[in-house]
């Protein structure tokens, strides 16, 4: 017996030991590429060997690329054998002419033997986190039991992983006045903070949030956002930089904010509104999106060039801004860091290259907006169609009517003509020509167009044009002819009977008029022609006075918006390679396409339709994450992913994945991409409504707030900081939606060549609108708001950086705006009480929600002594300071330009301009 159990005591004691031993046998741990391995080729290896260049063969943009054989006939890594690769070898050389990298500092050790062990562990790649398609997380429990939703379990989580707690929540005030600058920004008035502080039900915040969601000016808050992204503008950029007639598009989209529009339908209407069936006028003004690109009307210039310029950025611009992606880099060669191929660049443009927009003066196509008078016009030409067709044709010829008024397309440019002979383009955009001077037009599509509509101008009478069908002394298939006494007019449409042909012709264009004493003088002007069908009932009663009633319309004064339409069959354009981005160095030729790493695209029809489809199928891994990340980014200060629009491997790494991911989720599928339940979620969050009182643990564990364990503190925007200041002041304006106005700003800014636009400060009330609907010239920006780091728009942006400047100050200070502001806020304080003290109080107040500390107060109060007593002693300044009107007709002026000068000093705190 006793044996025995010294037997089993040995066995227990082996086996004990095995066990320990075998425990600290961990095993070993797998080389992370994305983490480890990638940073190190991305930075040390990736310029000579990626996606610019390939030196010797070798690349590592891919895999299959980085295994393939390299000049030497031999592929550079051998998976599994590291001893053998090349790759390993050259980085531990010590001749510096052999080495890699190549005149560069040395690999580490550890970078080495990381690299070692990815070769041998078979060199395998991974997919960079954000190709990934998300999955939904687990939800961290919530101990605390305090969690309002996810966002908190997964904020705290990470907190709790670093050893920090959250704060507690921001003063009802504060909170209050975040929130409202947040989600319509402008700051509630004194009437609605105290509402909320006297509500202590337990839905008082949320009913906060409601009334926010549910106001007008929710719309404009978020517009200002979107219209960076828009690369929105009221003028055309470049040299002349001249008006363009396109505030319907941010009216469309200040609307879709208000209406909660779904953000894969507002995705849907801008990319390609007009291939909807039966596309509304707000679905053809929507595609105004991609026609804030900039348009070059300086004379000389290659149309051909500068449409190309604003298709390659209508490319860059759609993968900026639905996913995160920095495509610019991959017009010019294949991505430097990420897995996007040259050939993936020109694929994504030949989804826009089929567009009719050509870089044209009149920016055709165009949507017209008729005057009421004329719709009563156009209600009588389709009382015609209705009339002269049977009821299966009327549809049909109703929508061709209805779209020949309203846009009237394929119109064909001069730049499109060639074998000018006594002709030429005028300032390089309009045809004109000479006695006996002819242009030709080639493969023009004749079957059932026997109208042709001219566009046509001349000096002087007597003039005739005529279309010569495949030769210069061709059949004349159509003639135009002015009377000689006719006196010289400007652009107007005519319509002119085309002889009735079938298939493609080249055809000429003459000009004719003997009667012109230089036969170089033009004889007319063609600005563009357009083929088309007649109407019905050519040999019917009526007809010459319904297609007069046409003609009325096509010349009648109307205003118009610059859209996106399709070139129908006959004007397809063919989409090629731009070898190294060179777009008169055409390669081969490419079909519309998605790159082959990301979710398929086979089940989308190969157009901007398509395109748009496939960005918000819930497929796709980028579109939700960018877009709940920019949204995000508004509130916090930062995006969970910084660099917005980044999303690639050189961008920043998300502070909370797993959070992205939900979110990203969430906003697809349970609500349903609608932008309003998004923020509701977010600011409900108790990570949201922290204080942002800072500790000294925090500032060095957390300086820039990443890890949300406190409110955000960050300056308001440009436009919020002007809004606010109106809106404090009394002098905001409500009025909503039209053409963009011109508040005051400072003598001379408006010095731009070539360009009769004139900035005239706009009357009354429309000097005091919001900031979104002033008017943005691309070359000379509204200047206080450029200040404030609001976007050029001479491209997208996605992320304004902030900047902290002596001229912000400046502008504050003493801009016209601001200093207005500060007297509407003076005439509240006077109106307050007759004893300064009070008076300060009530501005400070009505500023910023709470009473001042006893040191500002004392402050102020010096400040207003100081002035007080300097206008009494100087009362001639007063209306140099405060205007002739308001000096003489208020009745006590000396402290109403002391309380003017406090008003300022209030404005211009730093907890002013920041949001708390």
């Amino acid at each position: 017996m006793l044996q025995k159990n010294i037997y089993t005591s040995a066995l227990l004691t082996l086996v004990a030991g095995f066990v320990y031993f075998s425990c600290l046998r961990q095993p070993e741990r797998t080389i992370d590429f994305n983490a480890e391995i990638r940073p190190i080729l991305n930075t040390k290896c990736i310029s000579c060997h990626g996606g610019v260049k390939e030196k010797n063969g070798f690349s590592l943009f891919s895999r299959s690329d980085a295994l393939r054989k390299t000049n030497s006939g031999k592929p550079a890594i051998i998976p599994g054998d590291p001893e053998n690769s090349e790759f390993i070898r050259r980085l531990t050389l010590k001749d510096p002419e052999e080495r890699m990298p190549y005149h560069a500092e040395p690999l580490s050790p550890d970078e080495i033997d990381k690299l070692k062990k990815w070769v041998a562990e078979g060199a395998e790649w991974a997919d960079h986190w954000a190709y990934i398609p998300p999955k939904y997380p687990t939800v961290p429990a919530d101990e605390s039991g305090k969690a309002v939703n996810p966002i908190d379990n997964f904020v705290w989580a990470r907190l709790q992983k670093e050893g920090l707690k959250p704060s507690l929540s921001a003063d009802k005030a504060t909170l209050l006045r975040r929130l409202s600058l947040d989600l319509i920004g402008i700051p509630p008035t004194e009437r609605e903070v105290q509402d909320f502080i006297q509500d202590n039900s337990p839905g008082a915040y949320e009913k906060q949030v409601d009334r926010l969601l549910a106001s007008p000016y929710f719309g404009e808050r978020w517009a200002a956002m979107w219209l960076d992204l828009a690369r929105y503008s009221d003028t055309k950029g470049y040299e002349k930089d001249d008006y363009r007639n396109v505030w319907r598009y941010r009216d469309f989209v200040i609307k879709s904010f208000n209406q909660d529009k779904p953000f894969n339908q507002f995705t849907i209407e801008q990319l390609a509104g007009d291939l909807l069936p039966k596309p509304t006028e707000e679905q053809l003004i929507a595609t105004a999106y991609h026609r804030n690109t900039a348009n070059n009307d300086e004379g000389g210039t290659d149309d051909e060039e500068f449409r190309t310029a604003a298709l390659l950025d209508r490319v860059s611009n759609t993968w900026e801004v639905w996913q995160g992606t920095t495509m610019s880099c991959v017009q010019c060669h294949s991505h430097p860091y990420d897995p996007f191929r040259h050939e993936d660049f020109y694929q994504s443009m030949a989804f826009f290259n089929n567009t009719r927009d050509e870089d044209i003066p009149n920016e055709s196509p165009t949507l017209v907006h008729l005057k009421p008078e004329d719709e009563l016009l156009v209600g009588q030409l389709k009382d015609w169609i209705i009339k002269e067709l049977p009821a299966a044709q009327r549809t049909t010829e109703l929508t061709r009517i209805q779209n020949l008024v309203r846009i009237g397309e394929p119109k064909i440019h001069p730049h499109a003509f060639d074998k000018l002979t006594n002709a030429a383009l005028a300032d390089g955009k309009y045809l004109g020509g000479g006695h006996n001077g002819y242009a030709r037009l080639k493969g023009v599509n004749l079957t059932g167009k026997t109208d042709l509509i001219l566009s046509i101008a001349n000096r002087k009478g007597g003039g005739t044009l005529q279309i010569r069908q495949d030769r210069l002394d061709g059949e004349i298939l159509a003639e135009y002819k002015t009377a000689p006494e006719q006196e010289g007019r400007g652009y107007r449409r005519e319509i002119i009977s085309l002889k009735p042909t079938t298939g493609k012709h080249d055809l000429f264009v003459v000009f004719l008029n003997p009667a012109l004493a230089n036969p170089q003088d033009y004889v007319y002007q063609l600005e563009w022609l357009l083929f088309t069908e007649p109407l019905p009932g050519a040999d019917k009663p009526g007809y010459a006075e319904a297609k007069s009633k046409l003609q009325a319309l096509l010349n009648a004064e109307a205003e118009k918006t610059p859209i996106i339409q399709e070139n129908p069959q006959d004007f397809r354009r063919h989409t090629y390679v731009f070898e190294r981005g060179d777009w008169k160095l055409k390669g081969k030729e490419v079909q519309p396409g998605t790159p082959k790493f990301l979710n398929p695209f086979a089940k989308y029809p190969a157009n901007r339709l398509g395109l748009a489809q496939w960005l918000v199928s819930p497929d796709n891994a980028l579109t939700a994450r960018v877009t709940v990340n920019r949204f995000w980014e508004q509130l916090f200060g930062y995006g969970l992913v910084e660099s917005l629009e980044d999303f690639g491997s050189q961008g920043t790494k998300p502070s909370h994945p797993e959070l992205l991911d939900w979110l990203a989720l969430n906003f697809q599928h349970e609500q349903g991409w609608q932008v309003k339940k998004l923020l509701k979620l977010l600011v409900l969050s108790n990570t949201y409504r922290q204080s942002s009182k800072t500790t000294p643990e925090l500032i060095q564990k957390d300086p820039a707030n990443r890890l949300l364990a406190r409110g955000p503190r960050v300056r308001l925007t440009a436009e919020q900081i002007r809004d606010q200041a109106l809106a404090v002041s009394g002098l905001l304006s409500s009025k909503m939606y039209g053409r963009s106005v011109m508040p005051p700003q400072p003598e001379g800014v408006w010095q731009v060549v070539y360009s009769g636009l004139k900035w005239q400060t706009s009357p009354g009330e429309d000097a005091y609108r919001r900031a979104v609907y002033t008017f943005w010239r691309r070359s000379v920006p509204y200047p206080s708001l450029q200040t404030f780091d609001a976007a050029g728009r001479e491209i997208c942006v996605s992320r304004r950086i902030r900047t902290n400047t002596p001229l912000q100050a400046l502008v504050t200070l003493n801009d016209t705006v601001y200093m207005l502001a500060a007297q509407g806020l003076a005439r509240k304080m006077q109106a307050a009480g007759s004893a300064s003290e009070t008076q300060i109080k009530n501005g400070y107040a009505a500023a910023l929600f709470k009473t001042p500390t006893a040191p500002k107060l004392k402050a102020l109060t010096k400040l207003h002594q100081q002035a007080e007593t300097y206008y009494n002693q100087h009362p001639k300044e007063l209306s140099a300071f405060l205007g002739k009107e308001t000096a003489t007709q208020n009745s006590a002026p000396s402290q109403l330009a002391a309380l003017t000068l406090v008003a300022n000093a209030i404005l211009n705190l730093d907890e002013f301009v920041m949001k708390e």
